[in-house]
This record gives C-alpha cells, structure tokens and sequence, in this order.
C-alpha cells in the first residue's frame, strides 16, 4: 500500500498544478534568502566605516568590503541547509492544491474537500518546521553514533508521515477524527514517512518530497479509510 501510494504519486509529477505548488515554494524561499542576505549586506554597509585603524597595524580600507564578502559566503552556506525546510514550509501553503489534484484524478467518486485557508496553512507549516528542527537539534548527538540513520529515519519519518497525514486526514475527518485516525494507523504512517524521509538526504530531490508526500499520504489515506 505504501510503495503503490508513492508509486501513483510519482506517476502524477507532470500535472501541471504539482510543478506549481513546486514552482511557487521554491521561488519564495529563493525570494526570502535573498530578501535577508538584502538586508544584512545594506546593514554592513551601512554601519561600518570604510576604514578602520588597528594598534600596530595602521589603517586598513577594506573593512566593509571584506565582511561583504564573508557574509555572502555565510548566506550561500545557510542556504544549503535552510532551503529544504523554509522550501518544505512556503511549499505546505499550496498543498491542498496537490491534494485536490490526486482526488480529481484518482477518486472522483468523493466530494470536494473544504479547503483549510492560508492563514491556517501558514500557521500549520511555520509549527512543523520549528517542530522538524527542534526535534532534529536535540537528536544531534545520536546523529555521530552508529544509530544515526535509525534515529535520522525514524525521528523525521515519524514526524513527516504525521504531518502529512494530517494534512490530508483533517479536510475530510476534522481535527479530531485526523488524531483517531492517525492513532488507528501509526505503524503504517510511521513506515510512510520513513520512506519519504529518504529522498531527505539527495540535494534537489528533497525539493520534490513536500509536494510528493502530499500526494503520496492523499493516496495513503483514502486506502487506509476503504480497509478500514
């Protein structure tokens, strides 16, 4: 049930409203970094000198350039590690858009969902990325053990396959009928999300997993909900 719900998910890549959501959360992460290296570069050059005297040393004129430079440096290198979760987290504000997509396609015979709103969407992704990195900072030091992909896997698989399910779970069942039902199934969930962490760990690849776990737990669900 798992590989077939990614498998049809995969399959469903060249939809048009997938490659948007895709489109659109990559371009405003893309907007963000450089809207914050914008301001950083403007406050060096703002307030420091364009000299700088030092005991022994004398004058030096290249103050501002040289820490321009740096964090131009520092910006490219928070960007490897901050682009999959900001991306994953502007990404989450479109997927219903994926979800409504699977079901036009794959399940007809079901109504149209009631759709959750930006607002509450903004919320939502902004609480699973602080949750997603908290729980990643205090697993750090399991991470240089031999249990690091168990923990890596399991921590982020666990937190993905809730995420997503609920995502898709509460449109249909409400918040409270989404934890009973996430409840009936956790080992099937949890087992999902770990499969989708996977792709977690390949640069540009982990770009596609927001918008093909969306995809993936909207297959995943409906399953779930005909066996059960």
């Amino acid at each position: 049930m798992i590989l077939t719900s990614i498998a049809d998910a995969i399959s469903q890549l060249s939809d048009p409203r997938f490659r948007s959501v895709l489109i659109k959360g990559v371009g405003l992460t893309i907007g963000l970094l450089a809207a914050a290296y914008a301001v950083i570069f403007f406050f060096i050059q703002w307030f420091l000198p364009d000299s700088l005297s030092l005991p022994f040393i004398g004058e030096i004129t290249f103050v501002d350039t040289l820490l321009s430079w740096a964090s131009v440096i520092l910006m490219l290198g928070l960007s490897v590690f901050l682009m999959v979760p900001v991306a994953s987290a502007f990404t989450g504000l479109f997927l219903e858009d994926v979800a409504d997509a699977v079901e036009e396609r794959h399940y007809p015979a079901v109504s149209t969902a009631p759709r959750v709103g930006i607002p509450e969407g903004l919320r939502e992704g902004l609480s699973f990325l602080a949750v997603l990195i908290v729980a990643n900072i205090a697993a750090l030091v399991l991470y240089f053990t031999p249990l690091a992909p168990f923990v890596f896997y399991g921590l982020n698989g666990f937190l993905l396959g809730r995420e997503y399910f609920r995502l898709i779970a509460v449109r249909r069942l409400g918040r409270s009928g989404a934890r009973k039902a996430f409840r009936a199934n956790l080992v099937t969930i949890w087992a999902a999300g770990a499969v989708m962490a996977v792709p977690l760990t390949i640069p540009v690849l982990n770009l596609l997993v927001p918008v093909v776990g969306a995809a993936a737990f909207t297959h995943l669900y409906h399953r779930l909900q005909a066996r059960a």
